[in-house]
């Protein structure tokens, strides 16, 4: 029977076309006419030659860059999952807005513009500036207990994820690097990690906001349990069903932009553990979603790892990070551009007068 969720995901991916390929040929001979020894500029050319086969035509246009942090609070921070209570994710989010985290340095910086979403945190903003209001729920439900979120949470979240892209899009962004808050949420990773790949427990849950060695065990304990409780006897659960069960409504949201991002042709910047495992949902549910993804970092945590080789994605940057917020995304960001900048603005052999290798 289509559930709510199923709708909102069908009418999403219908027409979701695949970056084309005959853009990324053309991207490579003009690589190969660089005044530069062939292949010389090592990654910087795939990541060239991805983004010419997202934007096509539209290569010439400035880059218009943006970050999307989605906030929620999660249920199972109940069962003692993490170093730092649940408040901490909505004083973090007054933090953003305030320009005093990590990620809101780095998008300075860097020129991309900072965008936090209450999607689901465990208080009330009444209608505080600067931030976008689309609540779905105070947190999800205790997944140890039960499903994490209703199926209408679960379509309501990755609709906001939608609505979000689509103003993304209104505003002339061309890449977006994909981020969260929200306490609790590794071990939600965590679950979607094992659900998806097989992994075991203990080798896609690590110590998350820094857990002492028996928390670590106990937040182990806990993803095996739920794993066990949601999805024992089924050898591959549906990505909307791993999503409602023991997902989150920021990673739901996450998935949401993802999809909606890849079908309006955004280059995708995603970030650490959490937003990997919204990706990771999104190429499960569409495949072709897959080569409008770039893996900003690979952080410390090792369901990362996990889900980065699932997916057969090589992170830009290995800085031994795990912050989230989108930091690692943001960083990698100007990566990117370089090398389209590289692409678009370096001399031909022809041009330049330069003799190519015999």
């Amino acid at each position: 029977m289509s559930t709510l969720s199923t709708q909102v995901v069908s009418k999403l991916t219908r027409d979701l076309e695949p970056p084309s390929e005959v853009w990324r040929a053309r991207a490579r001979a003009h690589l190969d006419t660089l005044t530069k020894p062939l292949g010389s500029l090592g990654r910087l050319e795939d990541l060239a030659a991805q983004f010419v086969s997202i934007r096509r035509e539209k290569i010439a246009e400035p880059i218009n860059s943006a970050v999307y942090v989605f906030a929620a609070d999660h249920g199972v921070t109940a069962e003692g999952v993490s170093a730092y209570p649940r408040e901490v994710t909505y004083q973090m989010v007054l933090n953003f807005l305030r320009k005093g985290a990590a990620v809101n340095v780095l998008a300075t910086l860097h020129r991309a513009e900072l965008h936090v979403v209450d999607v689901g945190v465990d208080a009330d903003f009444d209608a505080l500036p600067g931030l976008l209001h689309h609540k779905v729920a105070k947190g999800t439900r205790n997944m140890m207990h039960g499903p994490a979120m209703l199926d209408e949470q679960l379509a309501q979240a990755i609709e906001v994820g939608v609505n979000i892209a689509e103003s993304a899009v209104t505003a002339g962004r061309t890449m977006i690097a994909i981020g969260e808050m929200g306490i609790g949420n590794t071990t939600s990773a965590s679950a979607i990690a094992c659900a998806l790949t097989g992994a075991a427990p203990a080798a896609a849950t690590g110590r998350g906001t820094g857990l002492n060695s028996d928390a670590h065990l106990r937040k182990v304990s806990v993803v095996g349990a739920v794993l066990r409780k949601h999805f024992e006897g089924t050898s591959r659960p549906a990505p909307l069903e791993i999503l409602r069960c023991v997902g989150g409504l920021e990673i739901a949201a996450m998935m949401g932009m993802i999809l909606a991002s890849a079908a309006h042709k955004l280059v995708i910047v995603i970030d650490g553990f959490i937003s990997t495992a919204a990706a990771a949902l999104a190429v499960a549910i569409a495949p072709n979603v897959h080569g409008y993804l770039i893996a900003g970092h690979q952080s410390e945590e090792p369901g990362h790892k996990v889900l980065l080789d699932h997916l057969k994605l090589a992170p830009v940057l290995m800085l031994n990070m795990r912050l989230g917020e989108g930091t690692g995304a943001v960083l990698a960001m100007p990566i990117v551009e370089a090398a389209v900048a590289l692409y678009t603005q370096m001399a031909t052999f022809t041009s330049a007068g330069v003799s190519e290798a015999s």
